[in-house]
């Protein structure tokens, strides 16, 4: 990657970090340790105290129901799939961050993308029927992580699965989950780490290229 200088990299400490994408050594270089107690932090506004008097009053609802309080079936969990959602509507202008996970508080999504048999047995687990079209779609249209994983798996894995020779083997979802470091778009920006990127592909373009080569590219 070409060497770059930013105007706002000005007061910061360190090399390697400004010669590749390295997050970790910008903070090794330029974070200042903390010796001191507890008494800079502030306690909750009346603002939090009512709205956590709200959703206290749900968790205690939640409870008496066994656990769930609520339960999507009909649409899937997606950074789109509600609009804004309010722990109390009539409360709403006391909330600073806004949208929950679903359209109601302590409401259960529904995340079939990781397994479908998953997804539907948590709601029949807690007496809620699952939506049979959503059924078809993540059965015959779209391929669950879960399916993915067993379609790499050979006979002998399976039988050695089935027969609890070897457990623990990745079917679910929330295993292996690749998460996104979002801290190097603050340091580096978008355009500089697609232009790193575009960099690091033309690099493994050379002759007798190997399987992480193509790996890498892709």
């Amino acid at each position: 990657m070409a060497k770059v200088n930013f105007d706002q990299w000005a007061d910061f400490k360190g090399h390697l970090w400004k010669e590749e994408v390295n997050v970790r050594d910008f903070i090794q270089h330029n974070y200042t340790q903390y010796d001191g107690n507890e008494s800079f932090l502030a306690g909750p506004t009346e603002a939090t105290d009512k709205l956590w008097g709200e959703l206290s009053k749900l968790q205690k609802e939640e409870r008496a129901k066994g656990g769930v309080l609520d339960m999507e079936t009909e649409v899937v969990s997606g950074l789109t799939a509600y609009g804004p959602g309010y722990i109390n509507e009539d409360m709403k202008d006391l909330e600073q961050v806004v949208g929950l996970q679903t359209d109601k508080p302590l409401k259960r999504a529904f995340m079939p993308y990781g397994g479908i048999k998953m997804a539907e047995q948590a709601c029949t687990t807690y007496g809620y029927t699952p939506s049979e079209k959503l059924h078809e779609i993540f059965t015959k249209y779209h391929k669950t992580h879960n399916q993915a994983v067993f379609d790499v798996y050979t006979p002998e894995m399976k039988k050695a699965r089935h027969n609890k020779i070897i457990t623990g083997l990745p079917d679910t979802y929330g295993r292996g989950r690749i998460v996104g470091d979002y801290r190097r778009v603050a340091l580096y920006g978008i355009d500089f780490l697609i232009e790193n990127k575009q960099s690091d592909f033309i690099e493994y373009e050379r002759h007798g290229m190997k399987g992480t080569d193509y790996r890498h590219r892709e």
